[in-house]
């Protein structure tokens, strides 16, 4: 056992405990130990209720932090929070309980249920029936190949890849390897196989006699992969809208696949949404780790070697470049129908080419049909996309072809609450913010992006490319106008889009038909920053890692005003207890917002906040009643996941939620391992207290056997009554 001394780490001699997370004296860490087994365990069942909002049912599940909300004085939070112990399980409160519905490696129609699965969307069909769809986002590699010949009965190579490739940094352009090069069979057969696990999958539900959900395999169910098409064209997806122009063109900047305006597969699938006509929207998030992100002045892509091939113990991207995909043929908003397994997808490219989190759609009879969606990156945009037609009925399937043609737009946002939507089209003149900011590289002959800092080089910018259609090359509009929307996020930069706080989900709240984001993390990065006169935590700090949620209500055309209605942070910082919040979704009640957090998994490993908010979670807020804005715990999962996707059952008596990446940082748990972490949390009433916490080191979950290798997986959670989440106990 290890603890940080004020001069320096020192063994103990405790076996079975690693480290000590924080910097902590030596009398100080004794002290912590000494208290013995009278701290308190994170599980449910805190005891006293007498802080728990009465418009919520459930006991909350505890976290490492007191909280106003579970229930003790400040007292008995000394008692309770001076020694504590995380679990590696998904925990619920009492009277709840989970079954496992679908796991890594199950089979899925021809193929397997794949790796890291994010946003789910139930579509109940009647008599008992329902399709799900997942999405699965990227691989994790440490887990991924500890558990692969577990979870698919095959072997991988990846071992032989990271030494062949050790003299070259662990990177090769693949795609220039001879096809009978043994290293490039190697490359591709475990780059495919990656690929295999990522995409979409839908699977066919039925309920039980008891009301439980279980698989119910039928024609329906099917995997739509990242390299789906790859020798088949009729499995290839289709593109619609301006972009597809560009894909069509034979003389070009940059690569050409020779595809045309189809596209093999579909990855980095990460948030999403429900459209009113039953069909689901994937939305295709970190593409710039597995394919080139930049672009030329027409939109082409820049060639697969700007992307190599990179393998090593710890990391597994350029997975395009051994299959030689093009770049810009990814990052877009994907439409499927579930119910229909021909149906080969669409990327729909008037929505925009960024890095896509989150969809809400609004169609409303006699209006156009309108979608809301951010790009999850520090210094991102939030869009809103407006339909040139006009929704007739809601929920005809025909609603698909407004997503073509329309206007794309990103959000202005003002400090003093109110807010515009400014169209990205080739009329809109070039007007950046202050910088450092990324743009369309000036040397428009070599196509990418540039840095500027200083304000008189961006206003040279501003007067050299006095529009956005000035950046951009193409024969006509709609060619100058898809490669606009190729290049989404860097020509907002230009046309002076706010820089937002990574926003990951939006939902529109029903009663009010207000928008919901949520902004999981204010902090700043060579890619962007976010505006602080905008994203700013309590007191007016910034940066402020913990995140927000934000109301936003359309004033008239593209006006809107906003505000802040939840903080992520500590009590004691100003914060509702939680942090980083991501995938938001409404109950059926329409009286409570769940969320789930999106704290990374170096975060929980002690980068930035140490670990401090425990493991990630999902939160219930109630919208009216008396805990209306009170943010209560309802789960907490296992080692180093996050909590994702939460979608009801129309009667909100099931909530399906996936488990992403348990044990992503150290893989399988071995022998029951945990470390000891010292932390200073504060009390109710202000006062510090010196906790130690006991914390497994990586994950056995789901089996939760000694020594089992984690999986990703979906769990199903249901009250032992049978009745919605959210009614109160008789």
């Amino acid at each position: 056992f290890f603890f940080q001394a004020e001069d320096g780490i020192r063994d103990i001699g405790v076996t079975g405990v690693q480290t000590c997370a924080l910097p902590i004296s030596r009398r100080r860490f004794l002290a912590l130990l000494g208290v013995g087994t009278g701290g308190l365990l994170i599980a449910p069942a805190l005891g006293s209720s007498a802080g728990i909002p009465r418009a919520l049912p459930f006991a909350p599940v505890p976290t490492p932090l007191p909280l106003p909300t579970d229930g003790l004085n400040p007292a008995e939070q000394r008692r309770r929070y001076r020694v504590v112990e995380v679990s590696d399980r998904l925990e619920l409160p009492p009277g709840y309980r989970q079954m496992l519905l679908a796991v890594w490696g199950d089979p899925v129609g021809r193929g397997r249920f794949g790796f890291n699965n994010d946003y789910l969307a139930l579509r109940e069909t009647g008599n008992g029936g329902a399709l799900l769809t997942v999405n699965f986002e990227y691989i994790s590699p440490l887990p991924w190949r500890q558990g692969f010949s577990a979870a698919t009965g095959r072997t991988l190579p990846y071992d032989a890849v990271v030494a062949a490739l050790a003299d070259r940094g662990g990177r090769i352009d693949a795609s220039q390897l001879a096809a009978d090069d043994p290293l490039a069979r190697q490359i591709r057969s475990l780059a495919r196989e990656a690929l295999t696990d990522l995409g979409l999958g839908v699977l066919r539900l039925r309920r039980s006699g008891s009301g439980d959900w279980e698989r119910d395999p039928g024609p329906e169910d099917r995997r739509l992969t990242g390299l789906e098409g790859l020798g088949d064209p009729e499995r290839q997806l289709r593109s619609t809208g301006p972009a597809a122009r560009v894909f069509q063109r034979r003389q070009r900047r940059g690569y050409d696949d020779g595809l045309g305006d189809r596209i093999i597969g579909t990855f980095a699938n990460c948030a999403g949404g429900r459209t009113p006509w039953g069909t689901v929207l994937s939305a295709e998030e970190n593409i710039q780790s597995q394919v080139p992100e930049e672009v030329h002045a027409d939109g082409s892509s820049f060639p697969p070697a700007a992307r190599p091939f990179e393998c090593t113990a710890k990391n597994l991207y350029g997975l395009g470049n051994p299959f030689g995909l093009a770049g810009n043929k990814y990052g877009w908003m994907v439409e499927i129908d579930p119910a229909d397994p021909g149906d080969p997808g669409r990327k729909h490219t008037a929505l925009g080419r960024f890095r896509h989190e989150a969809v809400a759609v609004r169609a409303r009879a006699g209006e156009p049909l309108v979608v809301y969606s951010g790009c999850d990156r520090r210094g991102g945009h939030l869009y809103r996309y407006e339909s040139r037609g006009r929704v007739q009925d809601p929920s005809d399937r025909g609603n698909s072809a407004l997503l073509t043609d329309g206007t794309l737009a990103g959000a202005v946002f003002h400090p003093d609450g109110t807010g515009e939507w400014r169209p990205l089209r080739p009329d809109t003149p070039v007007a950046p913010l202050a910088g450092p900011v990324l743009l369309p590289h000036s040397d428009r002959s070599r196509g990418g992006v540039e840095r500027l800092e200083q304000a008189e080089a961006i206003r040279a910018y501003a007067r050299r490319f006095p529009t956005l259609g000035d950046l951009y090359d193409g024969n006509d509009d709609q060619e100058r106008l898809g490669a606009l929307l190729i290049d989404a996020h860097y020509a907002a930069n230009a046309a002076g889009i706010t820089g937002t706080a990574r926003p990951e989900d939006t939902e529109l709240d029903p009663r009010s038909g207000d928008l919901l984001v949520a902004f999981t993390s204010g902090l700043a990065s060579d890619e962007g920053i976010p505006d602080p006169r905008i994203f700013r935590g309590p007191g007016g700090r910034t940066p402020w890692n913990e995140g927000w949620i934000m109301r936003l209500s359309e004033t008239g055309p593209g006006r809107f005003r906003w505000q802040m209605v939840a903080t992520g942070g500590t009590p004691a910082d100003g914060g509702l207890g939680f942090a980083n919040p991501d995938n938001l979704a409404l109950d059926p009640g329409g009286d409570a917002l769940w969320m789930v957090s999106d704290i990374g998994t170096g975060e929980l490993n002690g980068d930035r906040n140490g670990g401090a908010f425990g493991n990630n979670s999902c939160w219930v807020i109630p919208l009216a009643g008396p805990g209306a804005g009170q943010a209560t715990c309802f789960a907490t999962g296992p080692m180093e996941c996050e909590l994702t996707g939460p979608e009801f059952s129309n009667d909100g008596r099931s909530l399906f939620l996936s488990v992403q990446h348990p044990g992503e940082a150290h893989g399988r748990r071995r022998g029951m391992a945990r470390e000891g972490r010292a932390f200073t949390v504060q009390t109710s009433d202000g006062q510090s207290l010196d906790q130690l916490r006991w914390v497994p080191v990586g994950s056995n979950w789901p089996a939760g056997a000694a020594d089992a290798e984690p999986r990703p997986g979906v769990v199903v959670i249901r009250r032992d009554d049978g009745r919605p989440l959210l009614a109160p106990f008789s």
